[in-house]
């Protein structure tokens, strides 16, 4: 290698250097630039809604549906991390923007935790469920059917309608709506079909999953079966496509490049390291985990790194590279920065991850593992 090496001229070695400097300078530019803006006009949109949500989920009547309600908005990252979208939106249309992130995450959290409860028929009930993200993101669905008409429980006090009223209303009022709907409708597809067949080992496995996920094959070459599955079911394709939305000069191509770098390759990403730092809780729960079809923990390290690779070409290929690199980076490094992303079996496939993302993960594990501290002080009242 290293006879490969030097078989290119110094002043082209030179050049190829300085350009990666200028990126790489110009990355972290980038990233202070987002930090900046997410949290002087964005993260204080995202603690208001959330506030809104938490107390209208402590009025939810049925106590089981009131407990999933405030289990989903504990996951405040997710959350947060949607809302890092808006960073992309105009000044003026980053109230809406946040708006319709938060309320399209919430809604995903809370609709998660109750496809996960017994019923007597778990797919069915996970698609009347999750086919309330579809209305989300329909202003023409003016009515709402019974999403929990499969469910144990019912009386949420309009916890479920009040968000994908939220929701549809701010993404409405978002000049490049109509643009964007066919793509964000698709991705809401994706994300009801993955949750709906995404079983534990106690309702039915992964085989109705499998299944459904080897037809999307074409669209995700290359990708093992339940890679694909995972790209479905990842909400970032709806936040981008959000965010897009909220440009008044955004055109059909944008939509097209949103799709392409995202699906499969980012949000493939996403669910897997979702999925990395879930390992021991699914374990508990008797979910089985996407990343058990690996056959090895190194087959799995290679398949990651690969995988982040890729999503971080694809986020190159995009008009606005800088600002999702830095979206990429920050949802890596949010999953990297977790306590469960350093156990045995993790530490080597984030490594590989880290090493495919590149020099900006470094810097962002230090903001994610400096807030995670700051979270804990404030729950042990030394904050």
């Amino acid at each position: 290698m290293g006879g490969r090496a030097s078989t290119l001229p110094g002043p082209v070695i030179s050049l190829v250097g300085r350009r990666r400097e200028h990126g790489e300078l110009a990355a972290e530019i980038a990233l202070g630039s987002i930090v900046a803006r997410y949290l002087t006009s964005v993260l204080p949109l995202v603690r208001r809604e959330l506030a809104h949500w938490r107390a209208q989920a402590r009025q939810i009547p049925d106590e089981a549906l009131r407990a999933h309600a405030i289990e989903g908005l504990s996951k405040r990252g997710n959350m947060e991390g949607a809302a890092l979208f808006a960073v992309l939106a105009p000044a003026p249309r980053r109230r809406e923007t946040v708006r319709a992130l938060v309320a399209f995450q919430t809604a995903y959290n809370y609709l998660d935790t109750l496809g996960e409860q017994p019923s007597a028929d778990p797919v069915a009930n996970g698609r009347a469920l999750h086919r309330a993200l579809l209305d989300a993101l329909d202003p023409a669905a003016t009515r709402h059917p019974d999403y929990y008409t499969l469910h144990p429980q019912h009386e949420d006090g309009g916890f479920l309608v009040g968000l994908l009223d939220s929701c549809r209303t701010a993404f409405a009022a978002l000049p490049s709506h109509t643009v964007v709907a066919s793509a964000a409708t698709a991705a809401a597809e994706r994300i009801v079909a993955f949750q709906s067949l995404n079983l534990t080992e106690r309702q039915g496995g992964h085989e109705a999953l499998e299944q459904w996920a080897r037809g999307q094959s074409r669209a995700c070459a290359g990708l093992h079966w339940w890679q694909t599955a995972g790209a479905g079911g990842s909400s970032l394709a709806v936040h981008a496509l959000i965010a897009t939305a909220a440009d008044p000069d955004a055109q059909q191509r944008d939509v097209a490049a949103i799709e392409a770098a995202y699906v499969p390759w980012i949000c493939a990403l996403h669910s897997l390291l979702d999925s990395l730092v879930d390992v021991a809780e699914d374990e508990r729960a008797g979910h089985r985990n996407l990343l058990s079809y690996h056959a090895s923990r190194e087959q799995a390290a290679s398949a990651m790194k690969i995988l982040a690779q890729r999503a971080t070409d694809a986020a190159g290929s995009l008009p606005d590279e800088l600002h999702h690199r830095v979206i990429l980076t920050a949802m890596a490094g949010y999953y990297l920065s977790s306590p469960a992303a350093r156990t045995p079996y993790a530490r080597d496939i984030a490594a590989g991850v880290a090493a495919a993302l590149g020099p900006l993960l470094p810097r962002a594990l230090v903001l994610f593992k400096a807030r995670r501290a700051l979270t804990r002080l404030a729950g042990s009242g030394q904050w």
